[in-house]
Formats: C-alpha cells, structure tokens, sequence
C-alpha cells in the first residue's frame, strides 16, 4: 500500500502540450526522476528526498476541489510519476473526484495506477518498456537533432494505437526546423508546443 508519495507540488492550470493543449487540468507534480534528461525544465523534481510525502487521500481531495472550479481532468506528472505505485493514488482520486485521470511519463517502469489517458514521452538515452508503448494513446517526442527523429519513428511503429506528436526542444531553431519539416511532409504526424511557456502561465 502506497498511502503518501513525495510531491513537489500541485496546482490547477491549463494543459500545455500535447493533443488536450488549451484546457483547464490539475497538476500534481510527484518527485523522483532518474532518466535525467539535460534538457528537462524541472529538475528541482529529480530528487525524492527534498519533498513532503502527502497522503494520497488529501491529494484526491486537491483534485476534487480543482475539478469543482472547473479542472476537466487531472494530471499525474514528475519528475518520473512511475518510478512511484500509483495504484493507491489513481484509485482514490477516482472514488473522490470522478475526473479523468492523466499520466505523463517516460515509460522506463512498469505502468501502475488506472489512468485513463497515457501520454509517453520517450528518451532516445533511456528507452521505454514496450508494454507502455503499446498501451499509451499519446506519443510526444521532444527533438532537438535528426537522431531524434529516426528515434520517433521506430518507437511510433509500436505504438499504431496512439496519435504521434513531435516537440521541438525549447528554444532549439534545430529541433523546431526538424519537426516542423516532419510534419509538413507526413501527415501521421502533428506538431506539440509548450504553450504554457509562451503565454507565460505555469
């Protein structure tokens, strides 16, 4: 039983990347992350140890009041939310708010929790399991180089369930260049942005 986890925090916002860009969504932020990826904008969640465990109950209880001011859906994210059990957390988020519940990860662990919407967002440096590809219904990869690419490819070949979206680095003219071109020229694909970060929001 996974009855508290390490969060560096939680707040209700907008969902700025991927296929649900532009709609309202709570966030909770779980710490812990070993893929360390150098481009990663939130760092300060890598390590476990220097954030609060909170209950999974008062969470639940969080992502009920965000939905009751208009949160469609809820968002576990890291940091790494898998290297963590999330079957206590999913499971009481969804007796108490009733939202959907949506993952964002990586992919390097095994899948816990019941989430209804599973974005991946694989790493060329640390691959992920293969159970993971075939079950996640979105595909966002981040590019900043041509290897990036050829990375998405073999990983969207394993994963003809999901919509495939491609990312450019932040602040990177090479990697927005590249999938804007990708997409342009291959309609499976369609392109993701940091919105949040354009308009300033968190």
């Amino acid at each position: 039983m996974t009855d508290s986890l390490p969060v560096v925090e939680t707040f209700h916002s907008l969902q700025g990347e991927g296929i649900h860009a532009g709609r309202s969504a709570f966030f909770i932020r779980l710490a812990g992350c070993n893929v360390g990826c150098s481009w990663c904008d939130t760092k300060h969640s890598w390590p476990t140890d220097s954030h609060p465990k909170r209950l999974v109950m008062d969470l639940a209880t969080e992502a009920t009041d965000a939905a009751e001011t208009g949160a469609a859906f809820v968002v576990i994210t890291g940091g790494e939310p898998l290297h963590h059990n999330l079957d206590e957390l999913t499971s009481a988020i969804r007796s108490r708010c009733g939202q959907p519940l949506h993952l964002e990860t990586s992919g390097v662990d095994r899948l816990s929790g019941a989430p209804d919407w599973i974005t991946l967002s694989p790493k060329r440096h640390r691959p992920p399991r293969p159970e993971v590809v075939q079950t996640c219904h979105e595909l966002k990869v981040v590019v900043h180089e041509p290897a990036d690419l050829l990375f998405a490819e073999v990983v969207a070949a394993q994963a003809p369930q999901a919509k495939w979206l491609l990312q450019p680095g932040w602040d990177c003219e090479e990697g927005l260049q590249l999938a804007v071109a990708k997409v342009q020229q291959d309609q499976r694909w369609r392109l993701s942005v940091q919105s949040h970060k354009w308009l300033g929001v968190r």
